[in-house]
């Protein structure tokens, strides 16, 4: 059974910084890519980073890119990401996730993951 548990979510001001963490277990992570998505309330679910299986290939969200920085270390089974420079807008909660298919439609890709966390809480308010 894959379980996927995010932590590191919490309060930040405007301008702060996190790391999102995610342990991953029940899957050979070192073989699978992997992402962070997000949902902020009342929207859909937002890809935001991914990572391929090494580590030596990324990808950002437009929205994201510069300010969040993606990693993972394959001998902890654990992803993370970490986040600079936060928004109002970056609220949300996040999940790590994996195995999903990305489908085109209404004039965007949206991203569809087969595994997902409970995911972790971001707020950003002064």
């Amino acid at each position: 059974e894959v379980q996927l548990v995010e932590s590191g979510g919490g309060l930040v001001q405007p301008g702060g910084s996190l790391r999102l963490s995610c342990a991953a277990s029940g899957v050979t992570f070192s073989s699978y890519a992997m992402n962070w998505v997000r949902q902020a309330p009342g929207k859909g679910l937002e890809w935001v980073s991914a990572i391929n299986s090494g580590g030596g290939s990324t990808s950002y969200a437009d929205s994201v890119k510069g300010r969040f920085t993606i990693s993972r270390d394959n001998a902890k089974n654990t992803l993370y990401l970490h986040m600079n420079s936060l928004k109002p807008e970056d609220a949300a909660v996040y999940y790590c996730a994996t195995d999903g298919v990305w489908a085109y439609y209404s004039g965007s890709y949206y991203y569809h993951p087969a595994y997902w966390g409970q995911g972790t809480q971001v707020t950003v308010s002064s």
